[in-house]
């Protein structure tokens, strides 16, 4: 069966979701991590994989799963890591990040089925890639791939074309970068740990929170 990826940083002040800071202080921007985290995680032990791996940079805590497996990140830029942790499955592997709590078990088990596809590709917004699936892990299809930057999903799904891959595409999400990307994720992900936290958070006042 498949195994099912979670990449994240540990979710420590300063470390996380720089990008949220301001309007929200950085232990609030941790929380906040922390909240998409949980999310994430729960949503994905919902889900009938072979095995569930979350692939840590840093120590793991109180919101780790029981069915979680931990193993650490390689050093390097973000293309290594995420070579790495396909390089670490001997069959296919789905891997997602820390960054959208508003996926669900619904999202993620066609992409852990077998099916005919050889990927899957999941589009987020910013133009990056929020899940990547792939039947024969091959760390080079990650390495070199620019990150961060608005062409890094179209080099991405074009590196996975140009191998011949068939290739099945997943819903297009939106990442938590940005306080309003957070606005955007809480309205969407109504019910969540994300959206209870990020609504009581006042933008208005963070700044002057501690």
């Amino acid at each position: 069966m498949t195994a099912l990826l979670v990449i994240a940083k540990e979710p420590l002040p300063g470390r996380v979701k720089t990008r949220l800071t301001p309007p929200f202080t950085p232990p609030q921007a941790a929380a906040l991590a922390e909240a998409a985290l949980t999310d994430t995680l729960a949503a994905a032990a919902r889900v009938p994989a072979g095995r569930h791996v979350l692939v840590l940079d840093g120590e793991p805590g109180a919101w780790l799963p029981p069915c979680f497996e931990v193993v650490p990140q390689v050093a390097g830029g973000l293309d290594v890591r995420l070579a790495a942790a396909f390089a670490g499955c001997e069959g296919p592997a789905l891997l997602v990040g820390m960054d959208t709590p508003q996926l669900t078990p619904a999202l993620l088990t066609p992409a852990v089925r077998g099916s005919a596809y050889d990927a899957w590709f999941g589009p987020a917004v910013d133009g990056g890639f929020w899940a990547l699936g792939l039947r024969s892990p091959d760390p080079a299809l990650l390495l070199g791939v620019p990150m961060s930057r608005a062409d890094t999903g179209a080099v991405l799904y074009g590196r996975l074309r140009a191998a011949g891959l068939r290739i099945g595409r997943l819903p297009e999400l939106r990442d938590v970068d940005t306080a309003e990307d957070a606005r955007l994720v809480a309205a969407e992900a109504t019910g969540t740990r994300f959206a209870a936290l990020h609504a009581a958070l006042d933008p208005a006042r963070a700044g002057a929170a501690t």
